[in-house]
């Protein structure tokens, strides 16, 4: 997860095809069938974050994934998905339709902050389960949407806006108990698992591959909103080790690769590996590895 899917990227994961409004004056916003993107053919989708906002009206059942819990959908529900928090859906199999809009912030620039909405909020609640009536009310605004995004009407976002907001609202009018249940089992597990991932998806280091990003405890706990105390004492908890010491134990084991099977200088294997100094790279090898990256190469 080395940044964020973008508007394009998810266009292009999508459709492979992009709008050309995708980045305009008034912002972008655009709504689809749920339908093609689930079911027994659904592909995986990553656990990361979008640069957009996202607002679902899911049919059917599922698990959303953040990086301390995951929230079970028992029957239907609708979700809220901002930039500050990644996810991902499971068990999209048993979804079996729905809708989905999007947007950016720049699409509300001159109609509040989004983020003072709890919905949207990293701390506020993102998933709601629906009745079957809720359901009836919320699917006719989706389809509202579609009726205005294929209109003529010149004003048809400023309608398109309040749609979302209308969604928005009859989510935070929903009482307290609609609250899904929230399974924390093995919370610590899971934070160390996706900690894991987003550090072996830095590698291997190759000719295209971008160079390291995440190296310290606070830059993956950033990723992976939590507080950096959070991530330590679960990996410590289910490792045995602390966050640095594996951060440490993944670099200078693909350090050890290019030395050997690159033909990259030192400098540019310590810039691939995030250090941005040369003598940096060259005192942590000899740190971890009792000799120097001169030295480890000539044997």
């Amino acid at each position: 997860m080395d940044r964020p899917e973008t508007l394009e990227d998810f266009y292009k994961r999508k459709f492979d095809w992009m709008p050309g409004n995708i980045r305009n004056e008034i912002g972008h916003f655009n709504v689809f069938p749920l339908g093609p993107f689930v079911g027994e053919e659904a592909k995986s989708i990553p656990y990361k974050r979008r640069d957009f906002y996202k607002v679902m009206l899911v049919l059917g059942g599922g698990e959303v994934h953040y990086a301390d819990r995951v929230i079970n959908v028992p029957m239907q529900a609708l979700s809220f998905s901002n930039p500050q928090i990644p996810y991902k859906w499971a068990k999209r199999d048993l979804i079996n339709g729905g809708f989905f809009c999007i947007f950016n912030q720049h699409f509300f620039n001159q109609f509040g902050d989004l983020n003072q909405y709890s919905v949207f909020q990293p701390a506020g609640q993102h998933i709601f389960e629906l009745s079957n009536e809720q359901v009836l009310r919320i699917r006719s605004i989706y389809e509202r949407m579609f009726e205005e995004i294929g209109s003529s009407y010149i004003h048809k976002y400023d309608v398109l806006r309040n749609l979302v907001f209308e969604l928005l609202h009859i989510a935070m009018k929903m009482q307290p108990s609609a609250q899904l249940d929230r399974q924390d089992i093995n919370a610590s597990q899971r934070i160390t698992t996706l900690f894991m991932e987003l550090l072996e998806q830095q590698f291997p280091i190759e000719e295209n591959h971008p160079r390291v990003q995440f190296r310290t405890a606070s830059d993956f706990a950033q990723q992976l909103n939590i507080h950096v105390n959070h991530l330590n004492r679960s990996v410590k908890e289910t490792m045995g080790k602390t966050t640095s010491q594996l951060i440490a134990e993944r670099i200078l084991q693909e350090a050890r690769i290019l030395l050997k099977h690159s033909q990259w200088s030192i400098s540019e294997i310590a810039f691939a590996l995030g250090f941005s100094e040369a003598t940096h790279f060259s005192n942590f090898f000899k740190k971890h590895a009792q000799m120097s990256p001169t030295s480890f190469r000539s044997i």
